[in-house]
């Protein structure tokens, strides 16, 4: 049984705006993320070809340092993969895949096994791996390192490995958008490099295979344990080029995050599970232990049962926080069992050897993502998801404790034995692209020796905002979320470098095909002009300046005969006489919707890139179309008054659309992913040749534009106020219409505006999602629905990107096991 329901009107952008690409580069495999998830896909596709590792800040800094509790697998002589699949349903309620969930229990071990002899250092017992219990674990079966510094020894071990491999690295690169060839296969990414603090440029990387392990997505929220790289843009990527989201009403709050005072914001400390695992009890203000008698396992009952303990006994006793206690564990136990949580309590004023903890649950976990099969496939072909990014289908409505690290070692190597069917044994899809003007960074493969003297965790974080003015700690996103800094000595590239990005040669041809526009200095546009401020924007689009007067853009007039696009408006121009570099559109190829990355070659010239088809059904708005006078739709047919909207898209009140309404927002989106060419999860094909893509001057006329920096913070208040741990519908629909009022953006391109609109993008689906779901189930909580409901919502809400508004379908589960 399925249901569709559209995304509540809220206008999504199709494509990031962002300058045309000054340099390109060709992998076999571009992975993106360097945690766990990445790092793992990154060394064992090393036999698939040239591998390029891609992440947002520093290498090492990889959010899998921060990890704190440790990885969970049936190691002990005592317990069985069955033992720990049946642990993982159980905190799933009832929507997890047990085919997934049985592919991790029972690689699981093995997979820690080769941690190890990769030089991995447990913590040990007498000679064994010392084990510990964790929430929803009816076993001691978390091995830890460091006492509670488990991520930063896996990410040291894996970082040791990547030094001596071939894999090559770019810092500090945020990705952007999905390239896609003309049968819909991912073909690279567009990404920017930002250097050490200064504007790096954007450029594009060409591959035939694309792997996303980007983590998180809790800076949705204005209080969560991820670092602030967490800003979900793989997922709002995935969506952008057409595949599908799956369970993101499922935000997993930790139960035990430290207070730290009314309104704290930002990043905030965790405090692991692993505490009560060990024996520490959680107490209100009068020292009554209310998790007993709540659940048969008392503290160490399932994050959600937790949360939902907390949430409640703050309720009944007016209190702002609850109380953790471990002080019966003595002095000695904290500094060598849990060393990194002492120091930032301590840091923060509260020692919890004399004291007990105040706590309070935050947003930690999104156990839902871009759908995956079991091999990391995603909706799109050429395209994989592993670690908190995806959604394997693993942790169903509620992640159990320490399955997040194991997940992303166990799925990312899953993708690499995927890999050796999936790609095909001829070139590179890239040959028939041109050589972009300008030169990519230089990729690194070799990281220096770090530095002995620095501590295993990388030391406490720096202050964050909030009352106490700190971010508090160490918290334990997902391993495979983006990096957030870095371990002292880890840098690559010589000091004060910029990430490997070479200074562009002033002589170079003008990037992107665009004559006579020379490309600058790192940190430029790519030698386009900046727009005039004072320039009306045409076609009513905020933020989107025209080119000189008179300009065409370079494109021909479409053909008559074609279908209305919408009546787009005031089609941005390109610079005077340019060609722009397009050829008249052709036959049954899908238009590519404006992807932003591969620029034309010589002025005029379509770059060596094929004749797109002209038989093609427009998307509603190709970014690039040429404007004539002011007010002008660009050379397209006036669209017949008796049609209705294009794709019967809603506007972002939530109203259809009016012929020739002109509204932002609504045009054409990514390449259709091409599933019925190549099917969900099945074998790739090797991709045709890329659609031409279109400079940024042009990019996303007729789309929904960038929203503003300031943006993200009213993204977070929303989430925060609405779609936190208690949700009911007035307030889903509150957060609906906010966010709607947000969408309308129209800010320059650059990383402040792009993570900001990927914040919306991710916010919005989580939206869309939690509205449909009217039940209460694992880490979704309906106030307004407060029971479970089996034969109504046992199944899947799958979100997908239609145009520029969401659309989510319910799928049933019954008859399937989980």
């Amino acid at each position: 049984m399925t249901r569709t329901d559209p995304g509540g009107g809220l206008v999504i952008p199709s494509v990031l705006h962002a300058p045309a690409p000054g340099w390109t580069t060709d992998a076999d495999v571009v992975v993106i993320g360097s945690g766990i998830a990445g790092l793992v896909a990154a060394l064992r596709c090393r036999p698939h070809g040239r591998v390029l590792l891609v992440t947002k800040a520093l290498l090492d800094a990889g959010s899998t340092r921060w990890a704190q509790g440790g990885i969970a697998a049936a190691l002990a002589p005592d317990d069985t993969p069955e033992e720990h699949l049946a642990d993982t349903l159980t905190a799933g309620v009832g929507v997890c895949d047990e085919d997934a969930v049985r592919a991790l229990v029972t690689e699981g071990p093995d997979a820690v096994r080769a941690l190890i002899d990769l030089g991995t250092a447990f913590d040990r017992s007498g000679g064994d791996i010392a084990l510990t219990r964790e929430g929803g674990h009816h076993r001691r079966r978390i091995a830890h390192a460091g006492g509670d510094a488990t991520g930063a020894e896996i990410s040291r071990a894996l970082l040791a490995e990547l030094k001596d491999s071939d894999v090559e690295v770019i810092e500090h690169a945020l990705v952007l958008d999905l390239l896609k060839d003309a049968a819909g296969r991912a073909a690279g990414v567009t990404l920017h490099v930002m250097g050490e603090g200064q504007p790096g440029g954007v450029g594009a990387v060409r591959a035939r295979a694309v792997v996303l392990a980007t983590g998180g997505l809790g800076q949705v929220f204005s209080a969560t344990t991820n670092p602030e790289v967490s800003t979900g843009d793989g997922v709002a990527l995935a969506l952008r080029a057409g595949a599908e989201v799956t369970d993101l009403e499922f935000v997993q709050f930790h139960p035990t995050v430290l207070w730290l005072g009314e309104g704290a914001t930002g990043q905030q400390p965790l405090i692991s599970e692993a505490v009560r695992g060990e024996g520490a009890h959680l107490v209100d203000h009068a020292g009554v232990r209310f998790m007993t008698g709540r659940h048969e396992l008392a503290e160490l009952a399932p994050r959600d049962v937790v949360t939902k303990g907390i949430i409640n006994r703050m309720r009944e006793t007016g209190a702002s926080h609850m109380l953790l206690d471990g002080r019966h564990f003595g002095a000695a136990m904290w500094e060598t069992r849990f060393p990194t949580i002492l120091a930032a309590c301590r840091h923060h004023g509260i020692d919890p050897v004399t004291e007990p903890i105040p706590i309070v649950p935050a947003a930690h976990h999104a156990s839902g993502g871009v759908r995956t099969d079991l091999h990391g496939r995603t909706s799109v072909p050429g395209l994989y998801a592993c670690g908190e990014v995806a959604c394997t289908g693993v942790h169903g409505a509620n992640r159990l404790a320490s399955n997040s690290l194991l997940e992303g070692l166990v799925f990312a190597a899953r993708i690499a034995e995927a890999l050796s069917t999936d790609l095909q044994p001829t070139t590179t899809p890239t040959d028939d692209l041109p050589a972009l003007t300008g030169r990519p960074p230089e990729p690194t493969n070799a990281l220096p020796e770090p530095d002995a003297s620095a501590e295993p965790t990388g030391g406490l974080p720096g202050p964050a905002s909030g009352p106490a003015g700190s971010t508090g700690g160490l918290p334990e996103p997902d391993a495979s979320a983006e990096p957030t800094g870095g371990l002292p000595g880890l840098a690559s590239g010589p000091a004060g470098s910029t990430g490997g990005l070479p200074e562009p040669d002033a002589s170079a041809e003008p990037t992107g095909g665009l004559p006579g526009l020379a490309s600058g200095p790192a940190g430029s546009t790519g030698g386009l002009p900046e727009p005039d401020a004072s320039a009306e924007p045409t076609g009513g689009l905020p933020g989107l300046a025209s080119g000189p007067a008179g300009s065409t853009g370079g494109l021909p007039e479409p053909d008559a005969s074609a279908e209305p696009t919408g009546g787009l408006p005031g089609l941005a121009s390109g610079p005077a006489g340019s060609t722009g570099g397009l050829p008249e559109p052709v036959a049954s190829a899908e238009p590519t919707g404006g992807l932003p990355g591969l620029a034309s070659g010589p002025a005029g010239s379509t770059g060596g890139l094929p004749e797109p088809v002209a038989s093609a059904e427009p998307t509603g708005g190709l970014p690039g179309l040429a404007s004539g006078p002011a007010g002008s739709t660009g050379g397209l047919p006036e669209p017949d008054a008796s049609a209705g909207p294009t794709g019967g898209l809603p506007g972002p009140a939530g109203d259809s659309a009016g012929p020739g309404s002109g509204l932002p927002g609504l045009a054409g989106g990514a390449l259709e992913a091409g599933q019925g060419a190549a099917g969900f999860g099945s074998t790739v094909q090797e991709p045709a040749r890329v659609l031409p893509e279109v400079a940024s001057v042009l990019l996303g006329v007729g789309d929904a534009g960038l929203l503003a920096p300031a943006a993200r913070a009213e993204v977070q208040r929303i989430m925060t106020s609405y779609v936190g741990v208690l949700r009911r519908a007035e307030g889903l629909e509150t957060a609906v219409r906010e966010l709607a009022e947000l969408g309308r953006g129209g800010a320059e391109p650059g990383v402040e505006a792009w993570e900001a609109t990927n914040l919306y993008t991710v916010a919005s689906a989580i939206v869309a999602a939690a509205r449909r779901r009217e039940e209460t189930r694992g880490s979704h909580w309906r106030e307004d629905f407060p029971e479970r409901a089996d034969g109504t919502w046992r199944g899947r809400l799958v979100t997908r990107l239609a145009g520029n508004v969401l659309t989510t379908t319910y799928e049933s589960l019954e008859g399937k096991r989980s």
